[in-house]
């Protein structure tokens, strides 16, 4: 799998914690975001939320890992684009449960609220217990599997007729919004903006 972590400014101290309980697990980590206080530019959940949306959106990564300071900022940043099933993952129960029962693509993590003795600990049973899923989305309790199986597949279905394409979206977002994130080091080559689809290629080369 290719995972993306994307840190924002306000918990970027917290990208190696991050980093660190993902490696070794046989997955491609890619640190998209901030990695010192001192990039720039500097990156709010607003900018994340929309990378993560970027990347899932065309495909680039399989799996987003974000947060902020409450992980609440993120996740409903992260929502406002097409395709992005977000999970708020405090601990390993709800790492489990949330893969057990959304099979979602995208997580979001408290970095300071609660963050404290043994966070990064913490940070590698939510991981471990994520990833000891087995059948992705297959639903929990087992009399509610077939129910929920459904409730994801016309979760997709919905979060895309209620979104703006993709191509809309990069068009009409606010400079402050999108300049930021795709002038972002590093994100222009992640993205292969040539080879994207034409009408987001040339939304992209529109806002940069």
């Amino acid at each position: 799998m290719k995972i993306a972590v994307i840190s924002e400014v306000s918990a970027v101290v917290k990208n190696p914690d991050i980093v660190a309980s993902l490696e070794g697990r046989g997955h491609e980590i890619i640190n998209a975001g901030m990695k010192s206080a001192d990039d720039k530019p500097e990156l709010t959940y607003i900018q994340t939320g929309l990378l993560a949306g970027l990347l899932l959106g065309t495909k680039k990564v399989d799996m987003v890992v974000g947060g902020c300071g409450t992980g609440l900022g993120f996740l409903n940043s992260a929502l406002q684009y097409p395709g992005v099933m977000c999970g708020l993952l405090s601990n390993d129960l709800d790492a489990w449960l949330f893969g057990k029962i959304n099979g979602g693509n995208c997580i979001s993590l408290p970095l300071l609220v609660g963050y404290g003795w043994a966070g990064d600990i913490n940070l590698k049973f939510i991981f471990d217990k994520l990833f000891s899923v087995t059948g992705f989305g297959k639903g929990y309790p087992p009399h509610r599997e077939e129910s929920q199986q459904q409730s994801r597949k016309l979760f997709f279905g919905v979060s895309e007729s209620t979104h703006k394409p993709l191509a809309q979206i990069i068009s009409d977002l606010e400079d402050d919004v999108i300049k930021p994130a795709l002038l972002f080091p590093g994100i222009s080559g992640l993205l292969d903006i040539d080879n994207l689809p034409s009408d987001i290629k040339d939304a992209i080369k529109r806002r940069i």
